[in-house]
């Protein structure tokens, strides 16, 4: 007789066996739960979330995003002004995304120094109000930011542990929109890049350094360009290739992702036009910062190191020709598709 005169029995029959069945079916229902919240949490995560998927580098991350089998949203500035809160989130909570990629940007340089509110606004506070979201939402949150953190002082590749020190208001506004991402979330991915460079150029209002050479090779005027100046020239496809390897590996904190060589401007120019064999025909001679002022001070020597990129097994990125040869054959593609 058990306590109170109830029946005890061995552990293979009556009452005994009935609890272990009971706590076995328990234990089985929780693994399923956990199967199905697992499931559901799977799911969430490949929704993404494109801002700024109207410009160079959001056109491709949109596309890279989908090719991967991301159920995928972009909204341009035209679509969404992340400046307001209340639109963020009256925008990004239905949408309910896993990840949330921030590839928009006040990038105007020199503009900037006349109006740093503005681009405070768009490359600070609009990321501060991108992560209050993404926190709400329990997303996690990409955000782009620039080798112009940096003073280029170093005279080497910069890497993520190197001392930030920028030199101007765009920097400045830069720098402030990751510490925002940082002070909000606990593990927000930063990507750093460099002279960015895409297809998509072809269909934004301000282009990029590979098509403003061009349009100047056709004028036949002479083109001057700076060579004390150097940077990471890095292109769009792979930028935005080698950022979803990281979200998919899991990893946070800062990672650099850079053009595969550090060039000057000038070199840049002379790598363009070989590779698109107007090297004979263009009259580029190379200048300097003294002799091309701006309204901005700009680093000298602001390239970046993708070493820790590459020590958690992403490819590193390819040399600036090849880079470029990918960049010509997408835009006579795109050109072609146009002209069809």
């Amino acid at each position: 007789m058990g306590i109170n005169g109830a029946t005890s029995t061995g552990p293979l029959g009556g009452p005994c066996k009935t609890k272990f069945h009971l706590l076995w079916i328990v234990a089985a229902c929780l693994d399923r739960m956990r199967a199905v919240r697992g499931i559901l949490v799977l799911l969430m995560a490949r929704k993404a979330a494109v801002i700024g998927s109207g410009g160079q580098l959001g056109v491709e991350l949109v596309k890279e995003l989908s090719r991967r089998g991301y159920e995928t949203i972009g909204w341009d500035r035209s679509q969404l002004d992340i400046t307001d809160n209340r639109q963020v989130d009256s925008v990004l909570t239905p949408w309910d995304p896993g990840i949330v990629f921030n590839a928009a940007a006040y990038n105007q340089v020199d503009v900037a120094e006349s109006e740093p509110l503005a681009a405070f606004l768009v490359n600070a506070l609009a990321v501060r109000n991108l992560a209050l979201a993404c926190r709400q939402l329990d997303a996690r949150f990409v955000h782009f930011s620039t080798d112009y953190v940096f003073d280029g002082t170093a005279g080497r590749p910069y890497t993520e542990s190197d001392a930030t020190h920028p030199l101007g208001a765009y920097g400045v506004s830069k720098l402030a929109g990751e510490i925002y991402a940082q002070a909000y979330l606990d593990a927000p991915l930063i990507v750093r890049t460099s002279g960015v460079f895409g297809p998509g150029g072809l269909r934004t209002a301000r282009g990029n350094f590979v098509e403003v050479m061009l349009r100047l090779a056709r004028s036949g005027t002479p083109i001057g360009v700076v060579e004390d100046h150097t940077a990471s020239p890095t292109y769009a496809p792979l930028l935005a290739a080698r950022t979803i390897d990281l979200v998919e590996r899991g990893e946070t904190g800062v990672f650099h992702i850079g053009g595969g060589t550090p060039t000057s401007w000038y070199r840049y120019a002379q790598a363009i036009f070989g590779v698109a064999q107007l090297d004979h025909e263009v009259k580029l001679h190379a200048t300097s910062e003294r002799a091309y002022r701006t309204a901005a001070h700009r680093p000298k020597f602001s390239a970046l190191s993708n070493s820790r990129m590459e020590s958690v097994g992403l490819a590193a990125m390819p040399p600036l020709e090849d880079a470029l040869r990918l960049y010509f054959a997408a835009r006579e593609k795109m050109l072609s598709s146009a002209q069809a």
